[in-house]
């Protein structure tokens, strides 16, 4: 009865991740039943993938942004431009495609640096140098195409936003072996990662986790990733995309978790004054995070101009919302301090099925952008209610 008990009470202190997953599988079991099927058919779920790919990728630098207690409402605008830049470099100036990618990195990294500078150095809060720069980058991306359009783009840069790995099989497997190889590996690393960590915790005698719960979540974790593995070897592959976001995915969420970095955003987001006076420069840190954003907004510019294989002024119009709903769906806090990595991807993939499945019921704009709307608003007040809950307790 005591390990029920406690089993019950560890339960409650993660209900935030726990609800996130019940929800996740609920709207995606509500859509594959409303839609007969298609939302877990393997093209579906790897259009899935590759069409909410840009807004997966920028909820990964957002919430690193709103941990650390700030906000970045350029992000689409960033998007545009650097698409921008992208077609007058590879279509007007003529330079090589992989050397366009490069270059618009950097050039996301120079916005990035100059919303930093007047954030992090001069004092102005980032709500109001970013909004700042969503008005000049949308205007910079139109004085930069000219308010035309430009495309084609090559059919290499195209691969890195619609393109797929090759397949080994030659077309002529029932399952891509290149595509289960991966997913084969990716599951063993984890439950290697996961026994790791938890047997690190055991050491140092700071395990908390019920043996069984653990079991179980290490199960259901690679029991998904074996599942969208056979879907997407059923279809084409492993989407570029994917290996870009799959690596953002890892490599953040160790930073985040791990890495000195890591923990100082976490502390400025929790108490900025006191993260000063414990000698963590948290202007420097601040800075970071905004070159950061710059470069990974620039890398979703670059896909999302891949994938439409198009330089559109009007491009990234309300990626920011999206980014930021991911983050706040996926369990960050609103004053800061709380929030990962995962739950952002989590939060990004519950928008992704609410706009797919809706789409395919043919659901009108209006009520789509509604339904979201209260989607976020329901994340928001389950993050106060378990403030309330916790200071309560």
């Amino acid at each position: 009865m005591s390990a029920f008990r406690s089993a019950l009470n560890y339960l409650g202190s993660q209900l935030r991740q726990v609800g996130l997953i019940i929800a996740l599988l609920a709207i995606t079991i509500f859509f594959q039943i409303a839609t007969s099927g298609i939302t877990l058919k393997p093209i579906n779920v790897s259009n899935l993938i590759v069409q909410n790919s840009y807004i997966l990728i920028l909820a990964v630098g957002m919430v690193m942004v709103i941990i650390a207690g700030h906000i970045d409402l350029s992000v689409g605008s960033v998007v545009a431009f650097v698409g921008a830049m992208a077609g007058v470099m590879i279509t007007q100036w003529n330079i090589p495609w992989w050397a366009a990618i490069v270059l618009c990195l950097g050039v996301g990294a120079v916005v990035g640096v100059w919303q930093g500078f007047w954030i992090a150095y001069f004092g102005i809060p980032a709500f109001i140098v970013t909004l700042a720069g969503m008005l000049t980058f949308r205007g910079l991306t139109q004085i930069a195409l000219q308010n035309q359009q430009i495309s084609p783009f090559p059919d290499e840069f195209r691969a890195l936003g619609s393109g797929f790995l090759p397949d080994l099989g030659g077309g002529t497997t029932l399952l891509e072996p290149l595509t289960m190889g991966i997913g084969l590996l990716a599951t063993a690393l984890l439950v290697a990662q996961g026994i790791r960590s938890r047997l690190a915790r055991k050491k140092y005698d700071v395990e908390d986790e019920p043996f069984a719960w653990f079991i179980l979540k290490l199960v259901f974790t690679a029991g998904i990733i074996l599942f969208i593995t056979y879907l997407l070897a059923s279809y084409r592959g492993t989407p570029i995309v994917l290996v870009v976001l799959g690596l953002l995915t890892v490599v953040y969420a160790a930073v985040m978790a791990n890495s000195v970095f890591g923990r100082h955003v976490y502390a400025i987001g929790g108490n900025l004054n006191a993260a000063a006076l414990s000698g963590i420069k948290t202007k420097r840190v601040t800075f970071m995070l905004f070159v950061n954003m710059g470069v990974i907004s620039a890398l979703a510019g670059l896909i999302f101009t891949a994938q439409l294989n198009l330089a559109n002024p009007k491009a990234g119009d309300g990626f920011e919302l999206d980014a930021i709903a991911a983050v706040f769906i996926g369990g960050a806090a609103v004053t800061g301090g709380i929030g990962t990595v995962t739950g952002a991807i989590i939060g990004g993939l519950i928008i992704g099925l609410l706009n797919n499945g809706m789409s395919i019921l043919g659901v009108g704009t209006e009520y789509q952008q509604l339904i979201k709307g209260l989607v976020l608003l329901a994340a928001v007040a389950f993050d106060v209610y378990n403030k309330r809950r916790s200071g309560g307790r």
